[in-house]
């Protein structure tokens, strides 16, 4: 699972100074009140801006909560630079919560980071692979938001834009890898057909993706909740016991087609999984659908089923076929 990360710098905030600096402001406050208390919330905030941004967080709040009410340059100020504090520290706070699996407060962070800044392409990113960690773990809620912001992130990145910083990805192909993973697996149980495009894409780029042998598996179910089970089953409504016609002789050859595909997926998750004891019970679970479907278009037989696997990862992976 991919671990997120963000290393934006609170720096930018010194930016955001208004009218006179921080230090001059200093001195003025100094100079325009003889409030002890004023004097040293506002050097305190000053004092700590740069080297201790939190710090001087906490101070702007305290000033704000006493002296709010005087609007004048000081309070807004120090309103702006709480602001910008705030929509970076959001920002800051996305990567962690989605470690740490709290995807509710995730994508409440992350909506409110969009409405401040809605082409921000990194929350985009996070939140649009989030959506299948939460699935993974049961929590679907999140399908529809994380759907929107990785076809927006994918549909950016393949346009040049790049994010403020890769991780936890390693660069452009791997996160397109990861967010089309993402986008198939979300995208499996509503509209099976469309995962497959994006299962194909994923394993299209150089990346661990490619190497997964759930990649394959999620394919395999893709295509048999799509294709396969539209066209077997109209296959059996219009020509099962039947003499054959050329019509159901050129259904019949599109739908092996498909199997083939399924076959495909199937062998290579297998291949890819190896020996690796922790998909033992998933490896058993896709040899017995593999058979079936190997026996079914090979007159019943699995003679060549283990070369079959064997060799699944030597070949190209196959385009999705016309449907």
């Amino acid at each position: 699972m991919k671990v997120f990360v963000s290393r934006l710098a609170l720096a930018a905030l010194v930016a955001l100074m208004v009218g006179i600096t921080g230090a001059r402001q200093f001195a003025t406050v100094a100079q325009e009140t003889d409030d002890p208390a004023k004097i040293a919330i506002y050097k305190r905030f000053v004092d700590n801006r740069v080297p201790n941004p939190d710090a001087a967080y906490q101070a702007a709040r305290d000033y704000l909560a006493k002296y709010q009410k005087e609007k004048d340059q000081y309070t807004d100020y120090l309103s702006k630079w709480v602001a910008a504090y705030e929509r970076d520290d959001r920002k800051r706070q996305l990567g962690p919560l989605i470690n740490e699996k709290k995807f509710d407060d995730a994508y409440k962070v992350g909506a409110k980071i969009l409405a401040d800044d809605p082409d921000y392409l990194r929350a985009q990113i996070d939140l649009g692979y989030a959506g299948y960690l939460a699935a993974s773990n049961k929590d679907e809620k999140h399908n529809a938001d994380a759907l929107m912001y990785a076809r927006k992130a994918i549909q950016a990145l393949e346009s040049g834009k790049t994010p403020s910083d890769w991780a936890p990805f390693k660069g452009k192909d791997d996160t397109l890898a990861y967010l089309n993973y993402a986008v198939g697996f979300l995208t499996l149980k509503t509209t099976p057909a469309q995962a497959i495009d994006s299962l194909l894409k994923a394993a299209q780029y150089e990346s661990d993706i490619r190497r997964t042998a759930s990649t394959y598996y999620f394919l395999a179910v893709a295509y048999e909740a799509g294709p396969y089970k539209t066209m077997s089953t109209a296959f059996q409504t219009n020509y099962a016991n039947k003499p054959e016609t050329p019509e159901s002789k050129a259904a019949l050859e599109k739908l092996n087609v498909v199997i083939d595909r399924i076959m495909d997926a199937y062998a290579r998750g297998i291949a890819t999984a190896g020996t690796d004891p922790k998909t033992e019970q998933s490896r058993k679970e896709w040899m017995a659908q593999l058979s079936n479907y190997y026996k079914f278009r090979h007159g019943g037989s699995d003679a060549g089923l283990t070369e079959f696997i064997a060799s699944s990862l030597q070949k190209p992976l196959p385009p999705k076929p016309p449907l």
